[in-house]
């Protein structure tokens, strides 16, 4: 008697944790630094902005849409009948849940992004894409380049 109230309770549990996770998604512009980035050394040149190109930076996926969707359709296909009928809709659910998952997290993490053609001081050429329009820089700008190894940004 309270399986449907369990259900509905947790399919909307489920569904909470899916958005709440793909609003997760870290930003990548130059003005954002994760936490495991502060406090560690970053080399920094300097150069002219050659030119800039929007680009489209494809979702990353966690694997948290995946396990969310497969945790939320394996709910609803429990639903489905009853003995084996409900464990084969348990099944069937989880599995599609888990593919329209990954697909709803890969989409929810797309972003806009800038490719940032540079000729540094040095005479070096280097591009570098990040999140955002790049409406902040023009062709013939000055900025910094800085990178930790891993992780390089344009900045002003």
């Amino acid at each position: 008697m309270n399986a449907p109230i369990f259900r509905s309770g947790a399919v909307l549990l489920a569904l909470a944790a899916l958005f709440l996770v793909a609003g997760c998604a870290p930003e990548r512009s130059g003005d954002v630094y994760q936490r495991g980035e502060a406090l560690r050394a970053q080399s920094v040149e300097f150069g002219t902005i050659e030119s800039l190109r929007p680009v489209r930076i494809d979702g990353g996926q966690s694997g948290v849409g995946t396990v969310g969707g497969a945790v939320l359709g394996g709910i609803a296909g429990s639903t489905i009948g009853g003995g084996r009928g409900s464990t084969a809709g348990a099944v069937a659910g989880a599995i599609l849940g888990g593919i329209v998952g990954s697909a709803v997290e890969k989409d929810v993490t797309k972003a806009n992004g800038v490719e940032v053609t540079v000729r540094l001081d040095s005479g070096r050429m280097v591009a570098i894409v990040q999140e955002g329009s790049g409406d902040e820089f023009r062709p013939g700008d000055r900025v910094r380049v800085t990178s930790d190894g891993y992780t390089t940004r344009v900045t002003r």
